[in-house]
């Protein structure tokens, strides 16, 4: 695959980038962290990206376990999903973890490489929507790299808005949108009720949406995810049947070296049966299972460290 030409024949060249978290005043702590961030990332950028991912993914296995709040939250969610798991192998998966997450740091430094470091499975399939200038609603979760995904849907042709959160950080989060924007659409809509009517206006511009699905919502709905039920959002299912679009699965796998496998699944489909709300549950149950069959398939590659499931269900 052919590297993105970032330069103004970009078709989003003239998208303004979001605005900056701005419902929390910047303090002295939030210019600490954003000198550190930058020294960090302007440190790893200088490195080739497979040292970079090596460094970080080595650092975070030796602190991530040192955050006992967040180490315990991953056992408690591994323990859910696998009960006969040791803890002795629950905490093998958490080091891989760990080590993913890391890496996926070290990366974000080079982001513009990531699509040409990305093997795309049933490119056909993605093909299609872009002849056809076809838009659809992608969507994955926090696995790899997850930066690689939106970075390889961009640098192949395909017109669309990313959804992500945005970072507590205002200063932080203005620097992750610039740098994003390198590789990755410059239509950038934040999770919420800020960007909520951004969604429907970019599927009205004819733009497909990108989107991770797999972190609790507190608003959202309770459909199973591995078998537990959990807090899901119910806004990507919504979007594509009231567009009656179609509704994507993406599996972003890692590899060796900073290198990732991205498979374009068939939609994830239902049998209508015409009430929007029964249908939104059962489309959006659906698409958890498909994430529910990415997370099983690998377990060191996704992010459960995140409070996935009620306490009173995981611990």
């Amino acid at each position: 695959m052919n590297s993105t030409t970032f330069d103004a024949d970009r078709w989003d060249a003239d998208i303004p980038l979001p605005e900056a978290r701005a419902n929390r005043p910047t303090t002295f702590m939030h210019k600490v962290e954003n000198s550190i961030a930058q020294g960090l990332l302007a440190m790893l950028g200088r490195m080739p990206i497979e040292k970079a991912a090596k460094r970080m993914g080595g650092l975070m296995v030796g602190l991530g376990p040192m955050l006992r709040p967040v180490q315990k939250r991953g056992h408690d969610n591994l323990a859910l999903i696998y009960p006969d798991m040791t803890q002795a192998e629950r905490a093998a998966i958490l080091r891989g973890v760990w080590r993913n997450l890391g890496m996926t740091v070290g990366e974000f430094a080079h982001v513009t490489e990531l699509a040409e470091r990305t093997t795309i499975i049933h490119e056909e399939r993605l093909r299609h929507y872009i002849e056809n200038d076809q838009k659809a609603i992608f969507f994955s979760a926090h696995m790899g790299n997850w930066e690689a995904m939106p970075a390889t849907l961009f640098a192949s042709g395909l017109k669309n808005a990313i959804v992500y959160r945005a970072a507590n950080n205002p200063i932080v989060d203005a620097e992750i949108i610039k740098r994003r924007s390198q590789a990755i659409s410059r239509r950038q809509i934040p999770k919420g009720k800020r960007g909520a009517r951004d969604l429907v206006k970019a599927l009205n511009e004819g733009l497909s949406l990108c989107m991770l699905t797999d972190q609790k919502l507190n608003d959202g709905i309770s459909v199973p995810l591995l078998g537990h039920p959990a807090m899901t959002t119910p806004a990507a299912a919504r979007l594509a049947l009231r567009e009656d679009i179609p509704f994507v699965p993406i599996q972003l796998v890692r590899e060796p070296g900073s290198r990732f496998v991205m498979t374009v699944h068939e939609p994830v489909s239902i049998e209508k049966t015409g009430d929007i709300k029964v249908d939104t549950e059962t489309l959006t149950a659906a698409m958890n299972e498909k994430i529910g069959e990415f997370i099983l398939e690998r377990p060191d590659q996704w992010l459960w460290l995140h409070r996935r499931w009620p306490k009173k269900v995981a611990g």
